[in-house]
């Protein structure tokens, strides 16, 4: 791994960091657009990115915990990604793969030229790709906080869990490391309860995290045997094995049956008609092996079916105080 002091961020320590990384992916790399996803809400404190475009991500790595920033420098056609701690070089052997260089299907999707907006979408975002963080158990206790509720309280609870049981990632960004299994497991209920996370979501984190070794070798299986494996363990259903595998295994038509509102998004934006989940999965059937494809270029795309009736309004079962003034009707829940 090369150094280059030049393109060091203004904001690195003196010490400079463990590792760097110069990647020529041969095409342009959208860093932002494409690591969004791994973002749990604005104050998601794993997780920031500066107005140049450059990306800061704390996370575990089988050989310890690691700061990873990302930047792309277009001008020299090259991804630039330095790293801090002792997860530092399986993280930037990863960097490829995280910024969708394992997205071998990409080459071979092809919108129909009757659904324009995914067309158009396509177009626009042509070099967005599947991300692959490797990291199975990380966004399963994610994704398992966004079952059921609204993106506020999700986030808000794992923004909170995050700070008050997590640890500061190495490096100079002061981004925290979300909890190991462990960790998750020493949680007291009434942190879970202060947190707005009621029995049925904590217990899907709980009861996976003594198998959290078992799950990252779901890396290693093909789709449907990880799929399967991912849900045969309580609480994980389409939804939540959807949402592990997009962000942990790179898995294109990993599609988020069951959300509250992708199903009725993507079938607005094909068809004009907003459909459930049986009538969109027999829409997008001709995607399959990208399905998860159009729906994030539809995403990216903003196309969002237009709200005619009451919007979901928050859980009121269990205390939050993490919430406070964002206590609010009129954001999405996931199914």
């Amino acid at each position: 791994m090369t150094a280059d002091a030049a393109g060091a961020a203004p904001a690195a320590p003196a010490s400079g960091p463990d590792g760097e990384l110069r990647w020529r992916p041969g095409r342009p790399v959208p860093v932002a657009t494409t690591l969004t996803a791994l973002r749990r809400g604005s104050g998601d404190p794993t997780f920031r990115r500066d107005p140049d475009g450059t990306v800061w991500r704390a996370t575990r790595t089988p050989h310890g915990p690691v700061l990873l920033r990302v930047r792309a420098r277009p001008a020299d056609g090259e991804v630039e990604a330095q790293a801090w701690g002792p997860g530092s070089d399986w993280a930037l052997d990863g960097v490829p793969d995280l910024l969708g260089a394992a997205d071998d299907t990409h080459a071979d999707f092809v919108p129909r030229p009757e659904h324009t907006a995914l067309v158009q979408a396509w177009r626009a975002h042509r070099h967005w790709r599947v991300i692959r963080t490797r990291a199975v158990f990380e966004a399963l206790s994610a994704s398992a906080l966004e079952q059921v509720v609204t993106t506020v309280e999700a986030f808000a609870g794992w923004r909170r869990l995050v700070q008050r049981f997590g640890e500061p990632a190495p490096g100079p960004a002061g981004l925290t490391l979300s909890p190991t299994p462990q960790q998750w497991l020493r949680i007291p209920s009434w942190e879970w309860l202060q947190a707005g996370v009621e029995l049925r979501r904590r217990k899907v984190t709980i009861l996976a995290a003594p198998r959290a070794g078992g799950l990252e070798r779901t890396l290693a299986m093909a789709p449907e045997a990880a799929d399967a494996a991912l849900r045969s363990l309580p609480g994980i259903g389409v939804w939540t094995s959807a949402e592990v595998r997009q962000r942990a295994h790179g898995h294109a038509d990993a599609f988020s049956f069951g959300d509250l509102h992708v199903p009725g998004n993507v079938s607005w934006a094909l068809t004009g008609e907003v459909l459930d989940d049986a009538g969109c999965a027999e829409l997008i059937e001709c995607y399959r092996g990208h399905r998860f494809r159009v729906q994030k270029l539809l995403q990216l795309a903003g196309h969002q079916r237009p709200r005619r009736g009451p919007r979901a309004t928050l859980p009121t079962h269990t205390p939050n105080r993490a919430l406070g003034s964002a206590r609010r009707p009129g954001h999405r829940a996931h199914g």
